[in-house]
């Protein structure tokens, strides 16, 4: 088994993927993973990334390697997502708070942190912080507080609340006393269920297409069936991915001390413009947009503050 397939060009220098995965450590840490791993069209081991449970394992693997994470896991067709890009996001995240000295040692606030909860996890195991991590969806809360269970020093580090109101990000989960250094957000990408649906067929068609060959992209009743799943709360709410970044900006001007950094990952480059005309509109002090590479992809963070 050779020992690396390079895959992590572009990512933070101190992303623990940069260099691409270890198969042979990751194996070592976490045998499961073995079953999964095959060469791919280079003679280089890999998995195959349209198959959700080799996905899940590789996963598992990298979190008990780098992080420590022991006991990681999802419910099956819940979102499992790329890790090198959420630790990356994170260290870009961390090097503004670096240049902000009122941050050290406050918390995160991680909006909608899914069944996945990696954000917190990594927040807490990588970079030591204290989370505060909400959801709309109780049933992922409930996963978040298993994973958390098996890890006793995350536990103590990670706190799980309720958002009982899926029209609200800030409202009904902090208080007006509570301050974080920033929070993190990966919000829903796509406007409705048919367009979540058409991004999950588009995505394992390119998978097939960089193979060369067809991929097994729907299950036994016809539906896409996603290499990294997903919940409808997790894909998609009512205008999409800006819609929902314009009610964050909107919330956040009417808790501007809240955060001394407000974040959100922003996956459609055309969003970022009117986001950022919003903040203008409504007296943001400073605006940043983050640019993460990784391979070919941009993926960018809006960061913004208010005083």
């Amino acid at each position: 088994m050779k020992p690396k397939q390079t895959q992590g060009k572009g990512l933070h220098p101190d992303n623990a993927h940069r260099d691409g995965y270890d198969f042979g450590a990751l194996v070592a840490s976490f045998p499961p993973l073995k079953a999964f791993v095959r060469p791919n069209a280079y003679g280089n081991p890999s998995i195959d990334f349209a198959r959700p449970e080799a996905v899940k394992a590789l996963n598992c693997a990298l979190l008990k390697h780098h992080y420590g994470i022991q006991g990681w896991d999802i419910p099956k067709g819940f979102l499992c997502p790329p890790i090198p890009g959420r630790v990356d996001y994170l260290h870009h995240l961390e090097g503004l708070l670096a240049q902000t000295p009122a941050a050290e040692g406050l918390p995160v606030l991680d909006i909608g942190t899914g069944a996945n909860g990696i954000y917190a996890l990594l927040a807490a195991s990588r970079f030591g912080r204290n989370v505060v991590a909400t959801d709309i969806a109780k049933a992922s809360l409930a996963n978040v507080a298993k994973v958390l269970a098996a890890n006793p020093l995350l536990n103590a580090r990670v706190s799980l609340r309720h958002q009982a109101n899926p029209k609200r990000i800030f409202a009904g989960v902090v208080t007006d006393e509570e301050r974080f250094a920033a929070c993190v957000c990966n919000p829903p990408f796509h406007a409705s269920a048919d367009d979540a649906a058409g991004g999950s067929r588009k995505k394992l068609a390119g998978l097939a297409k960089s193979r060369g060959k067809q991929t097994g992209s729907t299950d036994k009743a016809g539906a896409p069936r996603l290499n990294f799943g997903g919940q409808d709360a997790e894909l998609w709410c009512d205008g999409g991915e800006l819609r929902f970044l314009l009610r964050m900006i909107e919330e956040s001007a009417r808790r501007p001390k809240l955060c001394l950094w407000f974040s959100s990952l922003v996956s459609k480059g055309e969003n970022v413009r009117p986001c950022k005309r919003q903040l203008q509109k409504l007296g943001a002090a400073e605006v940043k947009v983050l640019e993460m590479h990784q391979a070919m992809k941009i993926t960018r963070v809006l960061t913004w503050r208010f005083d």
